[in-house]
């Protein structure tokens, strides 16, 4: 829009007797009379019509502006710039179009504002950038302004993305000591391959290119190339737009070798504690990484010992003609500090008392960087806040003084929780919930619970107090009763009514580990069906009704950085329950449970995972319980097969599946987060398993049940993908699996799934 400005210029000096704007519309004349540099009553002198036109259009509010002189009025009319009615933004794949706006409106073009056209063409500038830097060289972007009524207009931003620019070829010049297979590895950068569909490292970027001259730099220098240079770096496309060539221009230099490590300063911690933190010996070759992880170390160690603000500088002295370096780390401890107060903030219905005690920093002792982040972690475990925040003031006037100040911000932690699920074994799932994790404010836990299925009912109350005694020690009490119809869960034509009432002790090992020791008393009822030989002759032998008490014993190490989608850590538990003599049913049953999660990369974690169950009888009890037994396949231990129908089968017409008192299952299950990103980055994961594993029978059924014995060779494997994606209405598990070594009287299942279940 081009500007049109014009005026009569004022021949002779006049008091401004009144002052009349004309042409506005939705601007206030009120506004108008604040930016004028005169006022009615003044004089009027040589230069005004300038200054007036200059301040008026200034504001950006006009497209023109008309000084006039009428007698002793001055006469100003003017021409407002259109307003933006409406911003529409078509074809933005890359880009969300609600961000888009966002960013327009921090630089001036929004819905209501005035519309300015240079600030149009900036933004254009600007998203073509963007799309540039991105790798979209195609990128086409068209705005069109049409006017509306009454001084409006509608801005359309049209985007042609076009397509990714891919990387044809990467070239490595000056590169003697390492192979471009052997630098090409640091890149996140790389030629299009049969996985970059996913990985999308074909796709340029100058942020990837910029992150992968730092891998390459690091490389180098963590190899003792202390001279390495990137000497240059040259992008090339195509005519088409379409390809991308890289070449890297590099200066190697020569590689250089500790000479001599030194500390310096005033270490306050005795030199013998010190130098073993230092991984790094005379003779071997500099490398900049280590030397950094040396000085973060003994940084460490001196925050743990009260140096809240040690300093700990790497010095090499570099050696040109004999290619050596001496390194010397400075070390500035400065004072020892001390914690006056722990203070709790945000806290408004969770006591003091129950963030207290999960606080390693105490009050007068040293300052340690160690316990404080502890502290955090084992606030942030209790899951009654959303966000734990520590700082660390100074305390003013004192130099060897800090509060620790905690501030928390506190979710609700009850739950009311009513919902329906589906898996293939147990159907059609309503479970409801009511829990309070938090009663009170005291960090006692009392919940309520309720589900139901076609093949279990359930109800459960339970409480725990997690700090029963000071040290730690929880104490919990737990009274549930379920039912459980086997013919519908695995076949097998019986049923069992289970009663309990429980307390359990557990005492903290460590703050990732526990021991717990129990008692509970079950009352069961057995109901043995028509068609159950098996469970005929065990009422015979056994009644149909029993009373027994077990003690319990188990032990828990969770190191797992997530408990939903763990990417680091090792889960450990062992659990124990031993019928006591007296019992009608004398038996125990131990079980263990492992998973370890390794990152391979950042996307990639791989998963490995083995469960292991063993149950025997003893005194009057000929064999343990075979609705106690263990059960293997379908979703949560091999999958590819039919739930709970690997193993021993009952010698009847219907060949029902009656699970073992022996198991062992496993895997190997390779995770990523799916290729769309966004949203589900922290919802969804792909997954690639292996999975093995069978129960057996070891002991002696009457001719009851096909003899199995334990024999390895009896494992049964499948492979295949599953996916998890924890969906806003619930939690979605699906897998399709290939058994590898079925056999005849197996019972497949390739694709299983389960929806509103906990997995």
């Amino acid at each position: 829009m081009l500007l049109g400005v014009s005026f009569a210029a004022l021949a002779e000096d006049f008091q401004v007797a009144d002052i009349r704007v004309e042409g506005l519309q939705r601007i206030a004349a009120g506004t108008v009379f604040n930016y004028l540099p005169v006022q009615v009553g003044e004089v009027a002198g040589e230069g005004i019509t300038a200054d007036i036109i200059r301040t008026l259009y200034g504001t950006g509010f006009f497209d023109d502006v008309t000084v006039e002189r009428d007698g002793n009025i001055l006469v100003i009319a003017v021409r407002e710039r259109p307003a933006v009615a409406q911003i529409d933004i078509v074809g933005n794949k890359s880009l969300d179009t609600e961000v888009l706006k966002e960013g327009l409106a921090e630089v001036g073009l929004a819905e209501g504002q005035v519309f300015n056209r240079a600030v149009l063409d900036r933004i254009e500038q600007e998203l073509q950038r963007q799309y540039f830097s991105s790798g979209k060289y195609g990128v086409g972007i068209e705005s069109t302004v049409s006017p509306l009524e009454r001084n409006r207009v509608a801005v359309r931003i049209e985007i042609n993305e076009g397509l990714t620019a891919r990387l044809k070829q990467i070239n490595i010049i000056g590169n003697e000591a390492f192979t471009d297979k052997q630098l090409l590895k640091q890149f996140e950068l790389g030629k299009t391959d049969w996985l970059s569909f996913y990985s999308k490292n074909d796709q340029y970027s100058k942020q990837k290119l910029s992150g992968d001259l730092e891998s390459l730099r690091s490389y180098y220098l963590d190899r003792g190339y202390i001279n390495f240079q990137i000497t240059s770096t040259q992008v090339s496309i195509s005519p088409d737009k379409k390809d991308i060539y890289l070449t890297i221009g590099v200066d190697e230099g020569s590689v250089y070798r500790i000479s001599d490590i030194q500390l310096a300063g005033e270490p306050s911690v005795p030199a013998a504690q010190l130098f073993p933190l230092i991984e790094m010996r005379r003779g071997d070759v500099f490398s900049r990484k280590r030397a950094t992880e040396s000085a973060e170390r003994v940084s460490a160690l001196l925050g743990n010992e009260g140096y809240a603000f040690a300093n700990v500088n790497t010095v090499p002295e570099i050696d040109e003609e004999a290619k050596t370096v001496a390194v010397t780390f400075f070390i500035d401890p400065g004072k020892r500090v001390y914690v006056r107060r722990v203070n709790m903030r945000g806290n408004t219905r969770t006591r003091d008392e129950v963030l207290r005690r999960e606080m390693r920093q105490l009050e007068t002792a040293w300052f340690s960087t160690e316990l404080v982040k502890r502290s955090r972690e084992r606030l942030q475990r209790l899951g009654y806040f959303e966000d734990v925040n520590i700082e660390t003031p100074a305390v003013p006037g004192s130099a060897d003084q800090v509060d620790v100040d905690v501030t928390v911000k506190e979710k609700p932690s009850g739950n009311l929780m009513a919902g329906v699920g589906f898996s293939q074994d147990q159907g059609l799932i309503f479970n409801t919930s009511i829990s309070q994790n938090n009663f009170l404010g005291t960090g006692k836990r009392v919940a309520f619970a309720f589900n139901s299925s076609r093949t279990n009912q359930f109800y459960q109350l339970a409480y725990t107090n997690p700090y029963y005694t000071i040290d730690g020690i929880s104490r919990g009490f737990d009274l549930s009763y379920r039912t459980t119809d086997f013919d519908r869960l695995i076949g097998a034509d019986f049923s069992t009514d289970v009663g309990r009432a429980a307390v359990n002790f557990s005492l903290p090992l460590s703050d990732t580990s526990r021991a717990g020791l129990g008692f509970y008393y079950q009352n069961t009822r057995f109901f043995a069906g028509e068609r159950s030989p098996l469970a005929q002759d065990f009422v015979a032998d056994n009644g149909d009704q029993f009373n027994d008490f077990f003690l319990t014993a188990s032990y828990v190490n969770d190191s797992r950085d997530s408990a939903i989608f763990p990417s680091e850590g090792t889960l450990q538990s062992l659990f124990g329950e031993f019928a006591i003599p007296g019992s009608d049913l004398e038996y125990f049953r131990l079980s263990y449970r492992g998973r370890h999660y390794v990152p391979l990369t950042r996307r990639f974690t791989l998963a490995m995972k083995g469960d292991l169950g063993y149950g025997n009888a003893y005194g009057d009890t000929d064999a343990m319980p075979f609705f106690e037994n263990f059960f293997a396949g379908g979703p949560n231990t091999v999958r590819g097969f039919r739930a709970n129908s690997l193993g021993p089968r009952e010698t009847s017409i219907d060949d029902d599946p009656v699970g073992g008192n022996v198991k062992l299952t496993g895997g190997l299950e390779l995770f990523a987060p799916p290729p769309v990103g966004g949203r589900f980055e922290n919802t969804l994961r792909l997954g690639a398993f292996l999975d093995f594993g069978n129960v057996w029978w070891t002991e002696e059924a009457d001719g009851l049940v096909e003899p199995t014995g334990f024999d390895l060779g009896e494992l049964r494997y499948s492979a295949g993908l599953s996916m998890a994606w924890l969906s806003p209405i619930g939690a979605l598990s699906l897998s399709v699996a290939y058994p590898l070594n079925a056999e005849e009287d197996d019972e497949e299942q390739i694709f299983q799934f389960s929806f509103g279940q906990n997995f």
